[in-house]
């Protein structure tokens, strides 16, 4: 005699097999496929120092540079050609559309008038002013779209100089 299957009704079942492979190979495709965010940098071109000679200078023109002195409480103190004997300044400034960036301006226009070439500006930090400094003068440099510059070490007549001037 057959037996009847009287224990009640069965559940309907949904197969979840074929969703948890589409999941893996969804989430197996965007690891391969998805690029992380690539860090965005400021290009600095250093020189290269010399190491046989180490103190090998490079010789700029005095009326094209521009040395830009970073000191403290967020001057700035500028002066054209040598420290010695300058063309122009020394001069202090504050940072920003109302300081330093109508002197680089100015500067910018008339040393490419007078010399046909641009404008160098050698930009020095003293240990008194602070990263943002830095960051805000090549801020400017970049605004103003100077070419030449470049960061060096501040010499000791420098120091000097900002003292003088009462932002070291």
């Amino acid at each position: 005699m057959a037996e009847l299957n009287t224990g009640g009704k069965q559940q309907p079942r949904v197969d979840l097999t074929a969703m948890v492979d589409l999941a893996f190979l969804l989430i197996t495709f965007f690891m391969l496929t998805t690029s992380l965010a690539k860090p965005h940098a400021m290009d600095v071109a250093m020189p290269d120092k010399d190491k046989e000679n180490k103190d090998d200078n490079l010789e700029v023109a005095d009326n094209r540079s521009m040395t830009v002195l970073l000191g403290a409480n967020n001057k700035i103190a500028y002066y054209m050609g040598q420290l010695e004997n300058p063309i122009d300044g020394p001069t202090v400034v504050d940072y920003g559309k109302n300081g330093i960036r109508p002197v680089l301006l100015e500067k910018l226009k008339s040393v490419q008038a007078a010399t046909g070439k641009g404008l160098i500006v050698i930009i020095r930090p003293a240990e008194t002013s602070n990263y943002r400094n830095l960051v805000d003068i090549l801020d400017e440099m970049k605004i103003v779209n100077a070419t030449q510059y470049t960061i060096g070490d501040i010499g000791e007549a420098e120091v000097e100089l900002l003292k003088e001037q009462g932002i070291n």
